[in-house]
């Protein structure tokens, strides 16, 4: 719809120009107040003309009426005045058009090559070693990666951070606990949970002893001066760690550029601090160094605690220079918790106070927060789910449906773990990123109406029914207006792509895949396609059904989905 929202949008400032009507309005402009109407009654396209009453001084419906004849063209079968409103109607002529255009293209429906020559860093997922991964670092993992998978989409050579939480006096409560009660062959047999289930004694034992907490605090600093054992421990911890979450990032299909974590930058944190000390931004406040942030209605960014030990915004300011320096980026993307938005906020203006101009390529995308039966997620307290768990419920339960309805689909495993995987992950992006989360075990499960599977289903049906096919179709009239609709909804995916970028949100994909299923199965029960008894009505459906095919297999890929043939 993009190309013809242009067209109708120049047509319309050619009329206002002979008017000397435009008042600066350009096409672009124009172009963009377009609107889809609830009703398919009211057209097809709607122009909301009261949006240019007070600019030309005139009522919404004369301005309609002026404009109706601008609207003329092939594409539009017909305009109606609709109080203030300009309704156009499609014209088959351009849907049998635009269908022909999207099965051209096939897999690069949708495309645009606006990123060509740019790089994009995005920093997601970075689970801290040696805790479990559990849902609540599902949002920042699958929201990430779409974002990632949308960028590529238009062009961008994207660089994929797995900024690893590798660094800290966990790691000191870890070593303790290790020592106090851990035993090496058991924690090579069990793993991160066995890590975990140390972590998990410490505050325990801590409550009952906080000098526990002391011992801790004594180890990692051990640990920063680099000891000998300490470090080897640490290494072994992220190697523990690092083998268990390559299993659920192969589950979801995702591959990291980079591994470097907090620790990584421990050798670049001197030189920030020399250089804010340098442009006189840092000032000491009760022995800890900070950059006052008070004019611009913040607290304090604190560099360095009173022992000279460095915070969150040091690393994170040594790390975005790390990226601009290795990658010249056009943005780098942070994609993690509402929760650290004003941390956020505060070293991005640090580092714009540093008299870097690319501090404002620096992109923060929260996201909100999961909990679990309405109580907050606490690894510390065992108040978590695992993902390899609810994984592996999930694939289950489609492994348990395939047994019972296609017990003979060939690689039934394979086709488990991509529908079961797929459930959990299209579950949760079908929230908006910022909603708060109440993740209910049973709803994430569930396969029924707008879901997952449902989704995948309706692929494969696509994929039955084009393997049947003699051929791939071609375009011909259209006979049911089930077909028409169905074309009009393929028509919106560019412009799908560009609003999930503009927002950063995946949902709008993950929505969206959702209205090309209910379409298409609309149409699918409204009209025979390889039954039809005409042959060109038959071509012209099968020529449909491989649009909405190509469209939901290049949509899947974007939100994390792996698609599959056969169900």
């Amino acid at each position: 719809m993009l190309t013809l929202k242009k067209k109708l949008a120049d047509s319309i400032l050619c009329k206002l120009n002979e008017k000397n009507d435009a008042h600066g309005l350009d096409a672009d402009a124009i172009a963009q107040m377009f609107e889809y109407p609830p009703d398919r009654a009211m057209g097809d396209l709607a122009f909301p003309c009261f949006k240019l009453s007070k600019a030309l001084r005139a009522a919404p419906p004369a301005i309609a009426a002026m404009l109706a004849d601008s609207v003329s063209m092939p594409e539009i079968a017909k305009a109606e005045i609709a109080g203030g409103y300009l309704n156009m109607f499609i014209s088959d002529a351009y849907l049998a058009e635009k269908l022909g255009n999207i099965n051209a293209l096939g897999e690069n429906y949708g495309r645009f090559d606006f990123g060509k020559g740019k790089k994009i860093v995005l920093d997601y997922s970075s689970p801290n070693v040696a805790k479990p991964f559990h849902i609540g670092h599902l949002g920042t993992t699958v929201i990430g990666h779409s974002l990632k998978m949308l960028h590529e989409f238009v062009g961008y050579e994207c660089i994929g951070i797995n900024h690893l939480g590798d660094w800290g006096t966990q790691f000191g409560k870890l070593i303790v606990a290790y020592r106090l009660w851990g035993d090496r062959a058991t924690i090579e047999a069990g793993g991160i949970d066995e890590l975990v289930a140390l972590y998990v004694k410490f505050h325990a034992e801590a409550e009952a002893d906080p000098a526990l907490n002391d011992r801790a605090r004594e180890e990692f600093t051990k640990l920063e001066h680099f000891d000998e054992d300490n470090i080897a421990l640490w290494k072994w911890f992220i190697e523990i760690s690092l083998a268990e979450y390559q299993k659920t990032y192969k589950q979801l299909g995702i591959e990291f550029d980079s591994y470097n974590g907090e620790s990584f930058y421990s050798d670049k944190m001197p030189a920030i601090v020399q250089e804010l000390r340098d442009k006189n931004l840092m000032t000491i406040d009760d022995g800890a160094s900070i950059v006052n942030l008070e004019e611009y209605n913040m607290g304090p960014c604190l560099i360095l605690k009173r022992d000279g030990s460095t915070l969150y915004p040091t690393r994170d300011i040594a790390a975005a220079k790390y990226r601009k320096d290795t990658y010249d980026f056009e943005k780098c993307i942070y994609v993690t918790s509402a929760g650290q938005s004003l941390h956020f906020a505060q070293w991005f203006k640090v580092v714009e106070l540093m008299g870097y101009e690319w501090a404002h390529d620096l992109v923060h995308v929260p996201y909100g927060t999961v909990s679990i039966n309405g109580e907050k997620l606490a690894t510390r307290t065992g108040n978590v789910i695992l993902l390899k768990d609810l994984f592996a419920m999930s694939v289950d339960k489609v492994r348990g449906i395939i047994k019972e309805k296609n017990p003979d689909l060939a690689g039934s495993d394979e086709v488990a773990e991509a529908v079961g995987v797929g459930a959990i992950v299209f579950h949760y992006l079908t929230n908006s990123r910022i909603k708060d989360i109440n993740f209910v075990l049973e709803d994430a499960l569930s396969f029924e109406g707008n879901t997952g599977p449902y989704s995948q289903y309706t692929y494969a049906r696509t994929c039955s029914i084009l393997e049947k096919a003699e051929n791939d179709g071609k375009a011909g009239e259209f006979t049911d207006d089930s077909e028409r609709e169905l074309v009009k909804v393929l028509a919106r995916y560019p412009e799908k792509i560009l609003d999930a970028l503009g927002d950063y949100e995946p949902m709008i994909i993950t929505r969206y895949i959702l209205d090309v299923c209910n379409s298409f199965n609309r149409f699918y029960h409204s009209c025979k396609i390889i039954g039809a008894d005409d042959a060109s009505v038959r071509d012209t459906r099968v020529y449909l059904t491989k649009a909405v095919n190509s469209v939901l297999k290049t949509a899947f890929k974007l939100i994390c989905i792996k698609p599959t043939e056969k169900i």
